[in-house]
């Protein structure tokens, strides 16, 4: 079991707050990394797959033009999958993830190249935060994947519970 979805987990059951994954490159790997985790379900609401662009539009209501303008592989698509993500769950917290996990390129994006996103939270006394950050992973598809979902996984203990 991951520490840092441990951490995850037990930081927003203190807080009794909820989450949301929005999932590309990592193809459900961020929800099955949190599941693994017992008590997991007390605050893990669910994520969305949303490997094809298509889906991110029908699923989580990716504009098309956004898409089109910036590719799958953008901060602007990795804050609409959040945000697209937290409207249809009403999650507190919402984390999406988007890149090319290799082994080639895609759309002009190298491999390693990703995306994190973190919105939140969705309590009306409190301002929203989206923090969308690039990163350049290294190494096979399994590791550009597992570096994805260790990024995601600090970056919602960084936001939700600062040091």
């Amino acid at each position: 079991m991951s520490e840092l979805a441990a951490n995850v987990i037990a930081t927003f059951t203190e807080r009794t707050v909820t989450l949301a994954t929005a999932e590309s490159l990592t193809g459900g790997l961020i929800g099955a990394t949190l599941t693994q985790v017992p008590g997991a379900s007390a605050v893990y609401l669910g994520g969305a797959v949303a490997y094809a662009s298509r889906l991110k539009t029908d699923l989580l209501g990716v504009p098309a033009e956004a898409l089109a303008a910036h590719t799958a592989v953008s901060q602007e698509v990795a804050l609409a999958m959040a945000v697209g993500l937290q409207e249809r769950t009403d999650a507190d917290w919402a984390v999406a993830v988007t890149g090319v996990a290799g082994p080639s390129g895609q759309d002009g994006h190298e491999p390693g190249e990703v995306y994190v996103c973190v919105v939140g939270p969705r309590i009306a006394s409190l301002p929203q935060q989206q923090l969308v950050e690039h990163y350049a992973f290294t190494g096979d598809r399994a590791a550009i994947r597992a570096q994805t979902v260790d990024a995601a996984l600090a970056m919602l203990l960084r936001v939700v519970a600062p040091v």
